[in-house]
């Protein structure tokens, strides 16, 4: 008979008391998840709201306790009773396992060109320790059930309970990172979107899957406006972004000259590489991050006003838009490193992608034809989404930067840029 006890309360800021279950037990401990602790949910934010201090750990375990809650619902009402329990079981670890792969400082150094977080997430799945305790629970391929939850694969029932339009992490950070950041924008109808949750079968597939019902419409439009902004004024605040620029710069430039092991990065946390990144750094730039000495800007420019032609190179390739960088920097007087070109791209927090169980018996995608298309939330989220991004430059010292040649930069194509800085570095 296991020592452990059949349930544990944790006290939470946010969600007052999580009952942790047997199963949630059984893997916190381990040091993956441990880890967690140590690893702040928000990345340089704190450099701007100093309540940002919050952790990955606390994170996870919101969203489990938000996915306990989505299920509890759903079982009272029936819905679940063709749903294994071993479906259950995976979706439970998955929320509270979804972020073991996460680096630490946030999204920065996936936006630096690191493997992105999920997949490292799967991979520490295999960790001796955790493995061995995914295999006391005695599931037949629970790890892998587990982790194509956590990368949006899975054929679960109750896979967008972890990824999705309405996966219960976007309703725990917005929430919580509201909270500690003291900000008004991240303020979202918990209760009314939980209890509009449903599993239906839409006529194009042959699964159920998770959706909502009509009556939680006006509170998934609170989720979206929640979202818009928080990206406006906390993710994608200037000095936010400004010094997470600084940062990747820095970490790249360190695994660049071999100062700094990426696969050890993957599995520090926050302090550890602070410590290693200072020691290691030969541009400065972790040393002004630290003390706050934050790149000004020197371009600012709405999303609305950015050219459709924006080139991908300007979010996607990290090596092409360091070339555009230092060749801006050298035609500027600056030093390379001295001036970086920021664009922040997160367009899956903006989608909307969900059944709609309407009130008359039918299934319809809220990115459809028919009545609930012309709700609109697509489109909505698509201009929430331009709204909320900016294309910044940020400087070292102040210098004039033309918005009119910066805009005509963003939109040469790769082979263009390769053309004209491939190997040298000249004036743009």
């Amino acid at each position: 008979m296991s020592e452990r006890p059949a349930f544990e309360v944790i006290r939470d800021p946010l969600w007052d008391n999580i009952r942790l279950d047997d199963a949630a037990l059984a893997v916190i401990d381990v040091a993956v998840v441990q880890r967690l602790r140590y690893v702040r949910q928000l990345g340089h934010a704190f450099l701007v709201y100093p309540g940002a201090t919050h952790s990955r750990f606390e994170h996870a375990l919101g969203t489990y306790h938000l996915t306990k809650q989505a299920l509890a619902i759903l079982q009272e009402r029936g819905e679940l009773d063709d749903i294994s329990e071993e479906d259950h079981l995976a979706t439970r670890l998955a929320a509270l396992l979804h972020d073991i792969g996460h680096y630490p400082f946030s999204h920065s150094l996936e936006e630096a060109g690191f493997p992105h977080h999920e997949s490292l997430g799967v991979a520490k799945l295999k960790d001796p320790e955790l493995a061995d305790r995914l295999d006391d629970f005695g599931v037949p391929d629970l790890a892998q059930r587990v982790g194509g939850l956590i990368e949006g694969t899975s054929p679960s029932p109750l896979a967008g309970l972890i990824s999705g339009t309405l996966d219960l992490d976007k309703i725990d950070y917005l929430s919580r990172d509201a909270r500690m950041c003291g900000v008004p924008y991240g303020t979202v109808d918990v209760d009314r979107l939980l209890a509009a949750l449903t599993l239906c079968r839409p006529a194009d597939r042959d699964a159920l899957v998770v959706g909502v019902r009509e009556k939680g419409l006006s509170a998934l439009e609170s989720l979206l406006f929640s979202r818009y902004q928080m990206y406006r004024n906390v993710y994608w605040h200037h000095a936010v972004r400004s010094a997470t620029c600084m940062f990747k710069r820095a970490v790249r430039t360190a695994v660049g000259a071999g100062r700094l092991d990426a696969a050890w990065i993957a599995n520090a946390n926050d302090g550890a590489l602070t410590e290693q990144l200072l020691a290691a750094d030969t541009t400065g730039l972790a040393t002004a991050v630290y003390h706050r000495r934050l790149y000004k800007r020197a371009a600012d420019i709405p999303g609305g006003q950015l050219p459709e032609d924006i080139q991908p190179w300007v979010t996607d390739d990290v090596e092409r838009r360091e070339r555009v960088e230092d060749a801006m920097a050298a035609a500027l007087g600056l030093p390379p490193g001295g001036l970086l070109i920021d664009l922040p791209s997160r367009r899956a927090m903006f989608g909307v992608h969900l059944p709609l169980a309407t009130r008359r018996g039918s299934v319809e995608w809220l990115t459809g034809p028919g009545r609930a298309g012309e709700i609109g939330l697509r489109g909505v989220a698509e201009e929430l989404y331009h709204s909320a991004q900016r294309l910044r430059v940020f400087v070292a010292t102040p210098v004039a930067v033309s918005q009119e040649r910066l805009l005509d930069t963003v939109t040469l194509p790769a082979d263009e840029i390769d053309r004209r800085w491939g190997e040298g570095v000249s004036a743009p």
